[in-house]
């Protein structure tokens, strides 16, 4: 005859190893879930990283719609960028500062790419242009409002 006792510390310890299958089982499906949610990611990260790889290659200024009108967009000065991914006129703004012999107004810049500086109604739009390329960084722009080259 098998003893009680024995039968029920085998009893206690079948249930414990139960519950911990149990246990066990739940911790697994969970780190399956976060391995199949990590290969989702993984792709994600893939797809845009091909993305933004193609974009840059072809970072050319693109066209915007502002109030119902095509403006350019003006890009972000980044290592390895040039100047001829600037519209025209943005390009002959940043050789005029370049050819300064030093710090230059924006009347000076006017005068070297052909604005008539004694309308102001022509010259602001090339100070706003002057101010987008040193908010861009193609630019800087001294306290006393003069233009240089980034160094």
């Amino acid at each position: 005859m098998l003893d009680p006792e024995l039968l029920e510390r085998i009893t206690a310890r079948r249930a414990e190893l139960d519950e911990l299958e149990e246990q066990l089982a739940k911790q697994l499906a969970g780190v399956r879930d976060e391995r199949d949610e990590l290969a989702v990611a993984e792709r994600v990260l893939e797809r845009i990283t091909v993305q933004l790889v193609e974009e840059r290659a072809s970072a050319r200024p693109v066209p915007g719609q502002v109030a119902g009108r095509t403006v350019m967009l003006i890009p972000h000065r980044e290592p390895g960028t040039d100047e001829s991914m600037l519209p025209p006129d943005y390009q002959r703004i940043i050789t005029a500062v370049r050819q300064a012999a030093g710090p230059i107004m924006a009347r000076e810049v006017g005068e070297a790419v052909g604005v008539d500086i004694s309308v102001k109604a022509k010259l602001e739009p090339l100070r706003s242009k002057l101010v987008r390329l040193v908010d861009r960084g193609w630019l800087g722009k001294l306290p006393d409002g003069r233009f240089t080259t980034r160094l």
